[in-house]
């Protein structure tokens, strides 16, 4: 699989409920999350069932604007509550693969599911117009620093220490919740 897409928006939020805060640059830390934001902090709506995969979030823009061109709805990048905002990135193939953003590594955990919470966070009928098009889950794998602009490309596992891909997959990826 090849691609490069771009990240255009990073959000972080100190504690669950709060209003997303648009940074240019961001330090992600492995095997915690954001600097700054709820869920490496662990004050997020979610924390208490807190998994590797969601160290960090990542939604496609084009889910944005297809929801706002095929159904009306304008659900804005500081809206949807995920920590960055893709171009370009067909984040469905990412699941159990690692990417590259910036100076970090990342590992594709599952498709985000969108929640209930969040359409009251915005007031807007955005749940089920986001089922199977919510985002994706992901590990810092390898930590550094990531801005707005930098391209997000698969890379192979074979270009990674061994013993960082072992000690990554020993823990599998999150099961998807019911939303039934």
């Amino acid at each position: 699989m090849t691609f490069t897409g771009s990240l255009l928006h990073i959000h972080i939020c100190p504690a669950g409920g709060e209003p997303m805060q648009p940074l240019e640059l961001a330090t992600l830390d492995a095997g915690t999350g954001i600097r700054g934001d709820r869920y490496a902090l662990r004050t997020g709506t979610y924390s208490e069932r807190h998994h590797l995969d969601r160290q960090v979030t990542l939604i496609e823009i084009e889910t944005l604007e297809a929801l706002r061109r095929d159904r009306g709805l304008v659900l804005e990048a500081a809206e949807h509550r995920r920590n960055l905002t893709t171009r370009g990135v067909p984040l469905g193939h990412l699941v159990g693969r690692y990417f590259r953003v910036g100076s970090c590594v990342l590992y594709g955990g599952r498709l985000n599911i969108p929640c209930r919470y969040l359409e009251e966070l915005v007031a807007k009928p955005v749940f089920r117009p986001l089922l199977n098009r919510s985002g994706l889950n992901a590990r810092i794998v390898v930590g550094g620093t990531v801005a707005v602009g930098d391209a997000i490309v698969p890379i192979d596992r074979a270009e990674l220490d061994p013993s960082l891909v072992a000690d990554n997959e020993r823990t599998p990826v999150e099961p998807a919740p019911d939303v039934s």
